[in-house]
């Protein structure tokens, strides 16, 4: 009971849960993705919230998790408080923490836990605080997240947590509101190792659905098109000098791009979630298994699973009709 009791208290699990579809938007429910199916959790008295809100954690709420991301710049329920604080009917967070003993006085970002413990030297004034600009503008865009989970289906790989483009590509949102983006691991699989990936600049504008990038493999020419609409703040430049980090780690170091979305929400209700994802990426493995049996006759009664560079390994396969019928390009 003490091990379920601290593994509730560190995952923000409560003691109501059922299940649930990935439209659920119920305010008082968590919802959640646990092998594959999604759940909504409701937290007790007893549970902690996993994205905790800096206004609950200033003890200033009772309760509130963060569902913007940790992006406050444009988060209503901030603008929200920070309204009455200006009418005089409250405190502000950074105020309620000024009134906390020194060593009590944690950064922003632990109180949020993006970081392990650390002190505010800048009496919350966040806007000339350096640490503060290092943290957002280079160490969260520049390192790389790793999926917390891996679901599997026919060899290819399917992040919990992330977000999907039909044209094979991913999104996952990360802390202070950005979007960092990459081509998932069926299409990696699928060409094999590029030759070179033709990423643009930062500042480049990103059209959802428009094509954002390419890929190279001898004479042949992928177009990409981009999951999100935004612009680039980051380039991962060791993917675009090694391009096989790629296909090493399609989530990990083979992340593309750091995206920065004046519309979150609204971007990502165009994509699929990591439920749909899973019967989503189960379709597209009996379209290409169809593919494959016409050059290399029928397949194994399961159909087995698929391995690194399906196209190299089958010179059959038609290069323009692959990007045509997965990239959708």
């Amino acid at each position: 009971m003490a091990t379920q009791k601290e593994k509730r208290s560190s995952l923000g699990y409560g003691s109501t849960y059922k299940k649930g579809e990935a439209k659920d938007t119920n305010p008082t429910e968590i919802k959640t993705v646990l092998g594959g199916q999604t759940w909504m959790v409701k937290p007790d008295k007893s549970a902690n919230t996993s994205n905790p809100c800096i206004w609950m954690q200033a003890g200033l709420v009772k309760y509130k998790d963060c569902n913007n991301f940790y992006d406050c710049t444009t988060c209503k329920y901030d603008l929200g408080m920070s309204k009455k604080v200006e009418k005089g009917n409250g405190i502000s967070w950074q105020d309620a923490m000024r009134k906390k003993p020194y060593l009590n006085r944690a950064c922003r970002h632990s109180l949020t836990n993006r970081i392990e413990q650390r002190a505010c030297a800048y009496d919350y004034q966040c806007a000339t605080c350096d640490f503060d600009q290092f943290f957002e503008d280079v160490w969260t865009t520049k390192n790389k997240t790793v999926p917390g989970e891996i679901q599997q289906i026919k060899g290819f790989d399917v992040p919990v947590g992330y977000y999907f483009h039909n044209g094979h590509t991913w999104a996952r949102i990360e802390s202070g509101g950005y979007i960092r983006i990459g081509l998932d691991d069926f299409s990696l699989k699928l060409l094999g190792r590029a030759d070179a990936l033709e990423l643009p600049l930062i500042g480049k504008e990103f059209d959802q659905g428009a094509v954002g990038w390419g890929l190279r493999r001898k004479d042949n020419m992928a177009d990409v098109l981009s999951p999100v609409d935004g612009v680039i703040v980051e380039v991962n430049a060791n993917v675009r000098e090694k391009p096989e980090i790629a296909n090493h780690e399609p989530y990990g170091d083979g992340w593309l791009f750091m995206v920065r979305s004046p519309d979150i929400k609204g971007t990502v209700k165009k994509l699929m979630d990591d439920t749909a994802g899973l019967s989503w990426i189960s379709e597209e493995v009996v379209e290409l298994e169809k593919m494959v049996e016409k050059v290399a006759g029928p397949l194994a009664a399961d159909g087995g699973y698929f391995m690194e560079d399906i196209y190299g390994n089958l010179p059959g396969l038609d290069w323009r009709n692959l990007t045509k019928t997965f990239l959708k390009t």
